[in-house]
């Protein structure tokens, strides 16, 4: 988790200073800086945050239910994904039980993705961790109720956007004991057995259509798969191949 220090934003802040808290916001809650057009989009307010006429919780409040962020993050996820990704943009952690996922889950489910950004940025936590001028940044904090929810933070907070997939929430996914790395979610034991499968299929082609298939392979792909190979097949590859 990085160690950040935190970014905040008073009447006396220069115009360099409120840039650069807006800077740390993009990087916190889009996990980007805007596109051009994106720019073009927040003008009016970009222009309100810079000239102090609001400050971090309410330009939180318009960004978290625009166009750009919803695009970005609520459309492509299930309900309980984005709630994953809403605490690590908005609270700086995972969610922390069942309780809690159950509770905002009602509030996305019955009131909406609008209702859902509020709550969260006005819950008694947010105010107490950032306040109206601060900007959320990954927290760790000095007790938590379990080890599984230090390490859920921990691992949600270094996840790149997608990097896990859109479904399954960190919660979920490691109760579940899932390999969702490469994006997609999948149980080891379906992994070996693919694999598994994999093997039998090779084992029963002809050398023609083994080399065939190398061809066609990146250089890892065709390593993982002459690692597959009986040492019969092998040979013959290797007569195949003078």
């Amino acid at each position: 988790m990085n160690n950040l220090t935190p970014v905040t934003v008073n009447r006396r802040s220069s115009q360099e200073e409120r840039q650069f808290a807006l800077t740390q916001i993009y990087r916190q809650v889009l996990e980007r800086q805007p596109y051009e057009s994106e720019r073009q989009m927040m003008a009016q307010l970009e222009k309100d945050f810079l000239k102090d006429k609001i400050g971090v919780r309410r330009f939180l409040k318009e960004f978290g239910c625009s166009d750009i962020y919803l695009d970005a993050f609520y459309y492509p996820s299930s309900n309980v994904k984005f709630l994953d990704i809403c605490f690590k943009h908005f609270m700086g952690r995972a969610v922390l039980n069942h309780e809690e996922m159950r509770f905002y889950s009602d509030v996305l489910a019955k009131k909406g993705v609008h209702s859902l950004i509020t709550t969260i940025l006005d819950s008694e936590e947010y105010r107490k961790a950032f306040g109206c001028f601060t900007v959320p940044y990954p927290r760790e904090k000095a007790c938590y109720e379990s080890p599984n929810a230090f390490v859920q933070s921990r691992l949600l907070n270094d996840e790149h956007v997608g990097q896990r997939g859109w479904a399954v929430p960190t919660m979920y996914w490691r109760q579940l004991g899932l390999n969702c790395s490469g994006g997609v979610c999948r149980h080891p034991e379906v992994d070996e057995m693919e694999r598994a499968a994999s093997s039998n299929q090779l084992l029963s082609l002809s050398t023609e259509a083994l080399l065939e298939l190398l061809r066609g392979s990146s250089s890892i792909k065709a390593r993982e798969v002459i690692a597959s190979l009986s040492p019969t097949q092998r040979a013959e590859l290797r007569q195949a191949l003078r």
